[in-house]
């Protein structure tokens, strides 16, 4: 029979256990190859932990289907705090694209803390003979899907930032997939391709070594430090159009209370840190931080923001 003495005995082993986290290794899983912007910041943040946690940080690299291999897996872990998702952008753009996703952002998670945000660069091709966002909007109207541009692929961040763009400007341009951010902007750069959405962290150092391309306007809220003289898509007349693409960590649902307040507030101490906040923006992220509610406030909007441009245009991924 299971006695009241029985259930408090159980409570007691469950609070013992959460105040002994972590006692072993902590898997994060990575929907990313090794090597890329979005691994290359998870290891940033796994030595952080390591050493913070004082149990080893082991990255589990699953990458696939738009992230969505390795999300499932996280999704029906156990929900003990010892396996961690490094989310990407996608986790919440998928959602409208993916009406059948064995997962949801915030029904299937327990949210730990955002880690950092990064943003997005309109570039064209000085050849192209314009010299604003306005006068790309102009060359749009003036000839329908006549203007090209390279994405990441269908569905992904880079994808759905021109989408949001095109949809509040009005205009409409040619989706050019490549499979994945860097070939996207190689084929940008080697002139193959007249306009790119490209995340700062890989266009900028071509920016910056003089590469004859020319950067439009950002998606950010305000001009930012590293581009000072580039507006933002608001300033040149298009509102609306902020996008960033932020980093978290999130856990299966049912992760004890205890174990997300300690992973939360280490990942927080350790962005503070002049030492991770300088890693961090090497890849071009800006560290965030904050609460798990504030995380599963930000995937709300998200998830709303997105489905409605995909409700609107009427996007559709094969």
């Amino acid at each position: 029979m299971f006695t009241r003495a029985a259930a408090i005995a159980l409570l007691c082993a469950g609070s013992a256990a959460a105040a002994d986290f972590p006692s072993r290794p902590v898997r994060m899983i990575v929907g990313f190859p090794p090597g890329g912007a979005v691994d290359l910041v998870a290891r940033t943040i796994q030595a952080r932990m390591s050493t913070a946690l004082g149990q080893q940080i082991v990255i589990d690299n699953r990458p696939g289907a738009g992230t969505s291999l390795g999300n499932e897996l996280v999704a029906r872990a156990t929900p003990d705090g010892y396996t961690l998702l490094f989310a990407s952008a996608s986790i919440a753009t998928n959602v409208p694209l993916y009406p059948k996703l064995p997962f949801h952002p915030v029904r299937d998670y327990s949210p730990v803390g955002t880690v950092g945000q990064s943003f997005y660069v309109l570039i064209v091709q000085p050849a192209l003979g314009v010299n604003s966002v306005q006068e790309l909007i102009n060359m749009a109207k003036a000839k329908p899907k006549f203007l090209q541009y390279a994405s990441a692929g269908q569905g992904t961040i880079t994808h759905m930032a021109v989408e949001l763009f095109m949809m509040n400007a009005g205009i409409k341009m040619q989706d050019v997939p490549f499979k994945g951010g860097a070939p996207a902007l190689l084929a940008f750069l080697s002139g193959q391709m007249p306009v790119i959405f490209s995340p700062i962290a890989e266009c900028l150092p071509y920016l910056r070594t003089g590469t004859k391309v020319r950067p439009l306007a950002v998606t950010a809220a305000k001009r930012v430090p590293e581009l000072p003289e580039t507006p933002t898509l608001a300033e040149s007349g298009v509102p609306d159009s902020i996008v960033h693409s932020r980093t978290a960590l999130l856990a299966p649902k049912g992760t004890p209370d205890e174990a997300i307040k300690i992973l939360n507030t280490e990942l927080n101490r350790f962005l503070q840190q002049p030492d991770t906040r300088e890693r961090i923006g090497a890849h071009g992220l800006t560290p965030v931080g904050g609460t798990p509610a504030e995380l599963t406030e930000y995937l709300n909007r998200e998830i709303a923001r997105w489905t409605k441009v995909v409700k609107t245009v009427g996007i559709k991924v094969e």
